[in-house]
């Protein structure tokens, strides 16, 4: 298990059982203590259980990013009840690094399979992940992140894309 998967893991066990947010490790690998963007991802029997983290930094380094966003995937997450200890066992965590977003212009430039996206219209904005499972096209990666954007199909949209490198 990646370092950074340990300490999703170790994250949300201690806060699911105790509610006490544990501290960045001593031993943080030096490409860690970087700032960038982090989604923590919880998965239960292949699906989905929480997911939450930020385009990008609010913290000092991706190992803190990773704790907040880990803490939030478990416990507020609006689609989802918090996690209870009963289901600690059961989860399997993925830590997601985005690199910084980029502007495209055009949609030819998209790949949902290598980029994640960002739209945004006014204060709105979504964003969807890259390699999600039953995302094949950027019509869907497209359509699927202006629903959770709540941006209607014919709004104008600026269009960001970003690479992650994922950890599981």
């Amino acid at each position: 298990m990646h370092r950074l998967v340990e300490i999703a893991r170790e994250t949300v066990e201690k806060y699911v059982r105790s509610g006490v947010v544990i501290s960045p490790p001593e031993d943080i690998p030096s490409e860690f203590l970087q700032k960038a963007g982090v989604f923590v991802c919880l998965k239960k029997n292949g699906a989905l259980r929480g997911c939450i983290g930020t385009f990008s930094p609010c913290t000092e380094h991706i190992v803190q990013e990773t704790i907040a966003n880990a803490v939030s995937a478990a416990t507020r997450d609006p689609r989802f009840s918090p996690i209870t200890p009963g289901e600690l066992a059961d989860l399997v965590y993925s830590v997601d690094v985005l690199s910084p977003p980029e502007r495209v212009l055009d949609v030819r430039d998209l790949d949902p399979k290598k980029y994640g996206i960002i739209l945004q219209s006014g204060q709105r904005r979504g964003l969807l992940l890259p390699d999600l499972e039953g995302v094949d096209t950027v019509g869907e990666q497209m359509r699927i992140t202006r629903m959770k954007a709540g941006i209607s199909p014919s709004e104008p949209v600026d269009i960001y894309r970003f690479m992650v490198t994922r950890y599981s």
